[in-house]
């Protein structure tokens, strides 16, 4: 039927003056059914022939508000005849149309398909642009009305335009719909294909430009008119616009807390336990934990500093002191200055900053307590750091220092005289970091030209604690690993010297002291390497490896014979078997010499035999050929010169131990106390009390684990090197899993996780394993009953899971979770508020994972072992015709069992292009005949690597949790999958690509929105992806119908 036919009958019902109704019912019965009236336009139509005169025509106009009132025209196409309208001079059509807008403005819906609901959008976007045009006519008119003395008709037409403004801005679902309608625009400017269906090319949408162009306009008509009223009304419609491209990232931050024990945890975790990890992984995750809990900026700065004094406060002293006073002053200035760079503006952070030492200066007791350890004034060492690196400005800096001074004025037990001459580690530590990149500078020289110099550098940082004071500078700046490779090619250096011609040509005496220099560099460069890779982890060795296909000697030993924690050495490996006949010079030599020739010695090839030498010797004094006075002779010889070589058979007898019976061990144990303290003779090399130290300190921390299992205690010289701190830190005797909840319970009444307990869970993590360690603090969680209690383990949870979040992840949303939400017998555990607080802990560390699972794992986690984690392909497996073990788990507890579609299924709607799909998801299906694409989801649209194990369980849980949304059952597990959504929704500012809402199949909207708590606007914006236009559709469906 034509357009034409429809204006015959218009004009008909007007000639013979029909009512509403008889025009409604006569309407009926001229247009058979097929074609709807938005097709036919209707509502143009009408319109078109209202607006005919100077005023409306009343009777066509009642045809249309009865069309509205019985929907039998949409809104959107209302909006659309009534945006086409611009003669704004005819005063009483403007005001008709503005009635009619007034009828439905605040109260739009849609229930067809998702096209319609877009096309609502688009509508809404244009009657918006209509409206600011008709308020910026109608001020202009005002003003003119103004300087010819009639103001009366211009201002009831202006207030008029902005009342209707207002009222369809101040709707939440409106700005909502109009977000959609702007993104809609912008893909459409972009993409090359316009045309997909008819709706798009018959509505012309307004620009987003135009509206910007509109307001401000507006803004300056408006700003020479007099009425205070006027100006306010359109200035809030004007802010209203504003904020619709901007709706979802405006999150209202935490006020009424002051502490945060997650960002506590996480700073005192990477304090004691990965000082070498870059910052930026550090600045990512302090970041997550800011938005995820909506931490205000000086108060986040403020419980960092925090976490830096109570570190320094319980660190133990030695070489934890150091790390930590690296930690404080050296390496979270950088992370602050790179926290910064998230900041909106440099002046804002500052402020920030300032506004954190303002309340810092506040807790007293703790700053007292920390100059006491340190002896001496932290804040002013941490004030000036900050002041050099961009983080205050020079006035605030005085100013709070002069605060710090008056206060501590009042602490007189600081000035104490024992501590007045104790060089303070601060002002040590600060002074260390351009020490360290001066010593890089000297180790790039040429070492064959002046080995006695360099012999008197390294010679110089043995001497007392400046090795660990370099040590630690290096690891807080990230040069450690440069510094190791350094010690590496020295060491590698020393071994291809086997000749001294080339090394006496340095020295204008013998060849004999160019054999002591090159042992002595090859010592110091070997235990310093050792010293390393115990304080640090030997990742920081062997991450740069040489590329060049060269196995350097130490990286080689390192790898195959040094002891670690959790790694098992075979004492018959190959690599403790070397040549035999080099293995019988070396025994004969160790025996029989009254001192070792070092112009004849390859300390490299020493260093390989000696296990095999020490074997040999061992059976000998076990068989009674040797006595123990030869054995005293043999292993003075063995450590004598160079102690690398007491290392290296030290190394071997412990993991010979593990292997010997009780009864078995005692003579090498007794092989490894007589290697273990120093030679006390004259006749020794250069720097050997030096040596001695690093040695023991060495070999403390290879036979540890040995000594704790048989039991043994051997007296190690305590010559000025710090004892092992977090050793034996598990009671004997005890189960882990007793251990492990009394942990937690200590923690969670304390209300933070201190650095003995950090040691402690991951000593329980390493002995229980990923699974063990995560299911029973989950039930530890889930016993919990009251809110405050549950919300306080929630946030200690997190921390503690950072230890290996990446598994710990893998391990909740893959195991844990499906089991508590598919086993009908456990949902009870869900209840609030325990299961409100899983719910956001899931979230959390889904989150955590997934923003940072491209970067590298920390060296931490690396050396993790993985035995109980279960290979997730088998889990949810990709071959399209076996079905996950998560689905049939989902299967066998639902009733309809046709509420998912088959995996082969899934995988057809995964090969769908994005044209296609759209199309093909059926938005209003019964759940039993969802078709292939029902499970169609953002993330394979953006063909996310679904191989990936994090990618993979995400998108399972995801699926589980529509399924449970969609059941016919509900009950706490239901609950749950509602708490989940908020939490993400909570958390994300959008469910873009980036996120894990991607995962989500586009059903669960529909799902979700029948959900009170769930059933709003922004909730639905925040969940799909309106980067795709699916995602734009499915979420205009959904807003439309609210």
């Amino acid at each position: 039927m034509k357009v034409v036919n429809l204006k015959q009958a218009i004009l008909q019902a007007w000639k013979e003056r029909w009512s509403d109704y008889q025009w409604a019912i006569n309407m009926k019965k001229f247009f058979p059914k097929g074609a709807t009236w938005d097709i036919l336009n209707l509502a143009e139509a009408l319109l078109e022939q209202a607006m005919i005169g100077p005023s409306p025509n009343p009777l066509i106009l009642s045809y249309l508000k009865y069309a509205i009132s019985s929907q039998m025209v949409s809104y959107s196409s209302v909006l659309t005849a009534i945006s086409k309208f611009d003669d704004f001079s005819r005063d009483l059509c403007v005001q008709a149309l503005l009635d009619i807008m007034d009828m439905f403005c605040d109260r739009l819906s849609c229930h067809g398909k998702a096209e319609e609901c877009i096309g609502l959008c688009r509508a809404l976007l244009s009657a918006l642009h209509w409206l600011l045009r008709c308020t910026a006519a109608s001020a202009e008119r005002l003003r003119e009305g103004l300087e010819a003395g009639t103001p009366a008709a211009g201002e009831k037409q202006l207030a008029m335009c902005l009342q209707r403004l207002e009222k369809t801005l101040s709707s939440t679902k409106n700005r909502a719909l109009l977000h959609i309608a702007k993104l809609e625009e912008a893909s459409l400017h972009t993409s090359q294909g316009l045309g997909q269906g008819g709706t798009r090319a018959n509505q012309p949408t307004a620009s987003w430009t135009a509206i910007e162009h509109c307001l401000l306009k507006l803004g300056e008509i408006l700003a020479n008119l007099s009425s205070p009223q006027l100006r306010s009304q359109a200035e809030q419609c004007g802010t209203l616009i504003r904020s619709i491209p901007t709706m979802l990232s405006v999150h209202s931050e935490q006020l009424h807390k002051t502490g945060f024990p997650t960002v506590h945890a996480v700073v005192l975790l990477e304090g004691t336990m990965n000082l070498t990890g870059e910052t930026q992984p550090l600045v990512e995750q302090l970041m997550m934990v800011k938005r995820m809990q909506h931490i205000p900026t000086p108060l986040f700065v403020l419980e960092i500093w925090k976490a830096c004094f109570v570190g320094l406060i319980e660190s133990p002293e030695g070489t934890g002191e150091l790390k930590w006073t690296a930690f404080t002053f050296l390496k979270i200035p950088q992370v602050l200055v790179k926290l910064k760079k998230y900041s909106h503006g440099d002046k804002d952070f500052t402020e920030d900053v300032n506004s954190a030492f303002e309340f810092l200066l506040k807790l007293t007791p703790l700053l007292d307590k920390a100059d006491q350890r340190c002896n001496c004034d932290c804040t002013n060492f941490l004030l000036q750091e900050c002041s050099k690196q961009g983080l205050l400005s020079e006035a605030s800096t005085n100013n709070l220092m002069a605060k710090r001074k008056a206060d501590r004025e009042h602490a007189p037990q600081l000035k104490s005289d024992e501590n007045a001459n104790i060089q303070p580690n601060p002002g040590l530590i600060l002074r260390a970091e351009p020490t360290v990149t001066n010593i890089l500078k000297t180790m790039d020289a040429d070492h064959s030209k002046s080995p006695e110099g360099l012999l008197g550098v390294l010679g110089h940082m043995l001497s007392g604690k400046s090795l660990d004071l370099l040590l630690a500078a290096a690891a807080a700046t990230g040069k450690l690993k440069s510094f190791a490779r350094k010690f590496i090619n020295l060491n590698e250096f020393t071994t291809h010297r086997s000749e001294e011609s080339s090394w006496g040509s340095a020295f204008s005496s013998s060849t004999a002291k160019a054999a002591s220099v090159r042992a002595l560099l090859f010592d110091i460069s070997f235990l310093m390497l050792c010293h390393v890779a115990q304080t640090y982890g030997s990742e920081v060795i062997l991450s740069e490896s040489n590329t060049g296909g060269e196995v350097f000697f130490f990286e080689t030993w390192m790898q195959t014979c040094m002891p670690e924690e959790g790694k098992i050495l075979n004492p018959d490996h190959p690599c403790f078997r070397p040549d035999s006949t080099k293995v019988e010079s070396l025994v004969a030599l160790l025996n029989n010499s009254s001192e070792i020739k070092l112009v004849q010695m390859k300390w490299h090839e020493a260093c390989l035999n000696i296990s095999a030498a020490i074997l040999e010797i061992l059976n000998a004094w076990e068989n009674g050929v040797l006595a123990f006075e030869s054995i005293q002779k043999i292993t003075d010889n063995i450590k004598g010169k160079v102690c690398s070589l007491a290392v290296c058979a030290v190394a071997w007898l412990v993991a010979h131990v593990r292997m010997l019976g009780l009864d078995e061990r005692e003579k090498s144990l007794q092989m490894i106390r007589q290697l273990a303290g120093p030679l006390y003779s004259e006749n020794t090399l250069q720097f050997y009390n030096e040596r001695v130290v690093i040695m023991s300190s060495i070999l403390e921390h290879m036979c540890a684990d040995v000594l704790q299992q048989t039991a043994t205690q051997i007296k190690f010289p305590s010559t000025g090197m710090d004892t092992m701190p977090y050793w034996n830190l598990l009671p004997p005797k005890r189960p882990i899993k007793e251990v492990l909840t009394d942990i937690f319970a200590k923690v969670l009444e304390k209300g933070w996780v201190d650095s003995r307990s950090i040691h402690i869970f991951d000593t329980l993590l390493h002995m229980g394993g990923v699974y063990w360690f995560c299911n029973n603090l989950i039930k530890e969680l889930l016993k919990e009953t009251r809110k405050e209690h549950t919300l306080r383990a929630v946030e200690l949870l997190y921390s503690i899971f950072c230890l290996d979040m990446q598994q710990v992840t893998l391990v909740l949303l893959g195991h844990i979770l499906p089991g508590l939400l598919t086993d009908s017998s456990k949902w009870h555990s869900l209840m609030d508020p325990p299961g409100t607080a899983l719910a956001k802990l899931a979230v959390w560390c889904a989150l955590s994972s997934y923003s940072s699972h491209k970067g590298q794992a920390s060296s931490r986690q690396k050396k993790r072992q993985r035995e109980d984690i279960e290979d997730y392909i088998s889990l949810f497996p990709l071959d399209d015709m076996q079905p996950s073990k998560l689905m049939r788990l989902l299967s066998s507890n639902e009733e309809d069992a046709n509420i998912l579609s088959s995996p082969s299924e899934g995988s057809r709607g995964r090969r769908f292009g994005t044209q296609e799909a759209i199309g093909s998801v059926p938005l209003a299906c019964p759940t039993a005949d969802r078709s292939m694409s029902s499970n169609l989801s953002a993330s394979q649209l953006h063909t996310v690597n679904m191989r990936d194990p994090l990618n993979r369980v995400l998108a399972n849980l995801f699926l589980l949790i529509s399924s449970i949304l969609g059941s016919r059952t509900a009950g706490p597990h239901t609950q749950f999958a509602q708490w989940f959504m908020e939490g993400c929704v909570d958390c994300l500012e959008q469910g873009g690509r980036g996120s894990i809402l991607q995962f989500m199949p586009f059903t669960t909207v529909s799902e979700l929105v029948k959900v009170s708590a769930m059933s709003s606007p922004k909730v639905v914006l925040a969940i799909t992806d309106l980067s795709l236009p699916l995602g734009r559709q499915v979420a205009a469906k959904a807003i439309a119908a609210l």
